[in-house]
């Protein structure tokens, strides 16, 4: 519950408290949202708009790298950094704009963010070259920056916390829903009118979702506004980077994505050679499939209280990896259920290690989350250059083993957890015992 005194709590960590005003929802009762509640609802709706948008352009480009590697003469390697710009921007910024959230509020800075890149997003179309390109996609990546982290501590503070998972469960469908449908909606319209027209039409699109987030985003109720203090923000930085549980989660976030990163840039350029030969518009449906992961991370909180945070990673990297292994087959068929697997497992890993990084850091949580979020997007730099790399060097089969070393880095960092989690445990029931 929040402090209701007429002194406002002290904030720690990153930055210093100024006053503030005792929170209250809309009906002037103050309270975590929950379940059930009309405010929970709106934010849910708000959030869910919000994670459409940002995805859609974060991975407009993707879908498109064939179409944009033909149209603007460039290799394969080349073309994946209109996608790789984006996503190594945006970790880039992620944490100094999760600090600047901190003082202005998370509801302003979301705001600003996706109003940013929806503008950048209505100019990408108009790029003259890959170089301009390359590098509005890059100020489109810094702006969404501002989203994620800000969005991660939105939640915690505001909802209830055994509502967490499942409200950061449905954030992260947005997500899905919002990457499936830029890349659909782009695949046919740039077979229909070209690249350029699906940028422009997913930037309306993001446009449409960033309208609909202003209008429902409840006010915060938990926030206390800080003076920026950059000695305080590296302290904090540094306590998280010290704390050996976040490391793990920063870890399994980037080498989830490096996975995830690696098969959606290289997929297109697979579909479109033998023995598929399919077209644009057939390849952008393929992501109808992000489906599943809308589904998978918001069942995230049920697996976890079903298998433990642990036992809902072995699963999730389990099926991760038997899609991978499934997509080398030469069937159409058995490469989407491939990718059906892979993307119902990347999700769930993804909404189970996000979820516990906002438990596990009581102070600076913005900034915890930001740290995830700027592994987890160093990740998806990486994993779409190297996925591009190594579809060129060496076809489908090694993307797939680029995935697979990553899955192995995901289940040895669970696994040393685990060791440490018995250790430790051992360790207080020696003490106790004494």
């Amino acid at each position: 519950m929040p402090d209701l005194s007429t002194e406002a709590p002290v904030r720690t960590g990153a930055l210093a408290s100024a006053p503030a005003e005792p929170p209250n929802d809309e009906s002037g009762t103050p309270g975590p949202l929950t379940p059930g509640r009309p405010g929970y609802r709106r934010m849910s709706f708000a959030l869910f708009a919000a994670g459409v948008a940002a995805f859609a352009l974060l991975y407009s480009t993707q879908a498109l790298l064939p179409a944009i590697s033909t149209g603007l003469g460039v290799s394969a390697g080349q073309a994946s950094w209109t996608v790789s710009a984006a996503t190594g921007a945006l970790a880039l910024f992620v944490l100094p704009l999760s600090a600047l959230s901190e003082r202005f509020g998370r509801r302003t800075l979301m705001t600003v963010s996706l109003t940013v890149a929806v503008a950048v997003g209505l100019l990408v179309p108009f790029a003259p070259s890959l170089e301009w390109l390359i590098a509005l996609r890059a100020v489109q990546g810094a702006a969404l920056a501002g989203l994620p982290a800000s969005a991660m501590a939105y939640l915690a503070e505001e909802v209830r916390p055994k509502a967490l998972v499942g409200a950061i469960g449905l954030f992260v469908a947005g997500n899905s829903i919002g990457g499936m449908s830029g890349r659909i909606v782009a695949g046919w319209i740039s077979q229909l009118w070209g690249w350029r027209a699906a940028l422009a039409t997913v930037g309306l699109i993001a446009l449409v979702c960033a309208v609909v987030f202003r209008l429902l985003l409840p006010r915060a109720r938990n926030f206390t506004p800080a003076t920026l203090n950059p000695r305080a923000l590296a302290t904090t930085v540094g306590r998280h980077l010290g704390d050996p549980l976040l490391r793990r989660l920063y870890a399994i976030g980037a080498l989830f994505m490096t996975v995830f990163g690696a098969v959606y840039t290289a997929i297109g350029f697979r579909l479109v050679e033998e023995p598929f030969n399919l077209p644009q518009g057939v390849i952008g449906s393929i992501f109808l499939v992000y489906l599943v992961g809308t589904v998978s991370s918001a069942a995230a909180g049920r697996l976890v209280g079903r298998l433990g945070r642990r036992g809902a990673l072995y699963l999730a990297v389990g099926t991760t990896a038997a899609g991978l292994l499934l997509s080398l087959a030469d069937s159409l068929g058995a490469v989407l259920l491939g990718l059906v697997l892979i993307t119902a497992g990347f999700f769930a890993g993804h909404a189970v290690a996000s979820s516990a990084v906002s438990r596990t850091a009581k102070t600076g949580r913005a900034q915890a989350s930001a740290l995830y979020q700027s592994a987890y997007y160093v990740g998806s730099s990486a994993g779409g250059t190297l996925g591009a790399v190594a579809f060129h060097a060496g076809g489908w089969g090694a993307t797939v083993a680029l995935g697979l070393l990553a899955v192995l880095g995901v289940v040895s960092v669970t696994l040393y957890g685990t060791h440490a989690a018995r250790t430790e445990r051992r360790a207080l029931a020696v003490a106790s015992g004494r």
